[in-house]
C-alpha cells in the first residue's frame, strides 16, 4: 500500500493592488474558481479610490481554462477536495502572510474588509474565521460560508463580524433554496447579515459594490 507523505515548500505568489497601503481601509479580493487576480480586481474598480487599498490575492493552484490545444487563458484554484485539511491550512497561512507582507510598509493598522467571490466566499469565511488577521467586514458574493465551518464555535467572532450576501437574481450557481439555506443557518446562530441582490448572474455588481462602501 502506497504511504502519503508531506513537505512544506516555498511558493512565489503573486498578488495585485490598487492604491495605497498607507490607506486606513483595505479590501481584500478574493477571487472564484477559475478566475486570476489582476482580472477580478479590473471588475471591482467600482470600490473608491479615495482612501480605500485593494488587493487581490491570487490562489496559488493555476491552470489552462481553454482547450488543451490552445493554452491562452489561465485561471486558479483556492483548492479541492484532495489532502483539502492540508490545503486549507496553506491558504489560511497564505492570506495572513499576504497581509503582513504588504502591511509592513503601512504605518497603522488599517480597517480589513473581504470579499469572497463564488470560490472565494468559502475560502473568505474559512480565512475570516480560521485565520489571525482582524477581519471587519466579510462580504460572500455569489457564494456560501464553508460548509465544514462550526457556527457553534465560531458564531460569536462572526457576529462580530458587518457580514453581507449579495447574490444575482438569475446566478444559476446559488439558486434561491441554497440562499435561503444559508439564511436560516445564520439565523439559527443569531447570527446578523446584510441582504444585497441585483438584476444578473453569476458576477459583481458596480452599484452594489459601491453601497457597500457607503458611496452608492
Amino acid at each position: 500500500m502506497p504511504t502519503d507523505h508531506h513537505l512544506r515548500v516555498s511558493r512565489t505568489a503573486r498578488i495585485v493592488t490598487r492604491g495605497s497601503p498607507e490607506a486606513a481601509t483595505w479590501w481584500v479580493l478574493l477571487h472564484g474558481y477559475g478566475q486570476c487576480a489582476d482580472d477580478f480586481l479590473e471588475n471591482a474598480s467600482a470600490l473608491p479610490g479615495d482612501d480605500t487599498f485593494v488587493l487581490a490575492p491570487e490562489a496559488l493552484s493555476r491552470f489552462y481554462v481553454d482547450r488543451m490545444n490552445e493554452h491562452r487563458s489561465v485561471g486558479a484554484s483556492w483548492m479541492t477536495r484532495r489532502d483539502r485539511e492540508h490545503e486549507i491550512d496553506d491558504y489560511v497561512a497564505y492570506l495572513d502572510r499576504v497581509v503582513e507582507h504588504v502591511r509592513a510598509d503601512a504605518d497603522a493598522a488599517p480597517t480589513v474588509r473581504v470579499l469572497g467571490f463564488s470560490q472565494g466566499a468559502a475560502t473568505a469565511s474559512r480565512w475570516a474565521l480560521l485565520g489571525d488577521t482582524p477581519v471587519d467586514t466579510l462580504v460572500l458574493w455569489a457564494g456560501d460560508l464553508a460548509h465544514d465551518l462550526d457556527l457553534n464555535r465560531h458564531a460569536e467572532k462572526l457576529r462580530g463580524m458587518d457580514l453581507h450576501l449579495a447574490v444575482g437574481t438569475h446566478d444559476e450557481w446559488i439558486p434561491e433554496d441554497r440562499v435561503e439555506a444559508l439564511l436560516q443557518r445564520l439565523a439559527d446562530h443569531e447570527i446578523d447579515v446584510t441582504r444585497h441582490t441585483f438584476d444578473g448572474g453569476h458576477r459583481l455588481d458596480d452599484d452594489i459594490l459601491r453601497s457597500l462602501t457607503g458611496s452608492g
